[in-house]
């Protein structure tokens, strides 16, 4: 991904869809759930709301993750 793709709309999407899965993901991991998700305010308190996304909008999260990567293997 170039530094071109990064600021395009697609490439912002990806990369939130990306930040909200690995937000989840580490949800579920005990060591780093109680390190990098125990803040709720503030700059780390970004990483815990992405993690309260992808964890209630699992299924939304899910398609969107498919339509994106159907959009940049097939369309883009």
């Amino acid at each position: 991904m170039s530094l071109k793709e990064m600021y395009s709309f697609d490439g912002v999407l990806v990369f939130g869809l990306l930040f909200i899965c690995t937000c989840a993901y580490l949800k579920k991991v005990p060591r780093l759930k109680s390190w990098l998700l125990s803040e709720k305010r503030g700059v780390w308190g970004v990483f815990y709301k992405a993690a309260v996304i992808g964890t209630r909008l699992h299924l939304g999260v899910a398609l969107c993750c498919l339509a994106a990567a159907f959009y940049v293997l097939f369309i883009k």
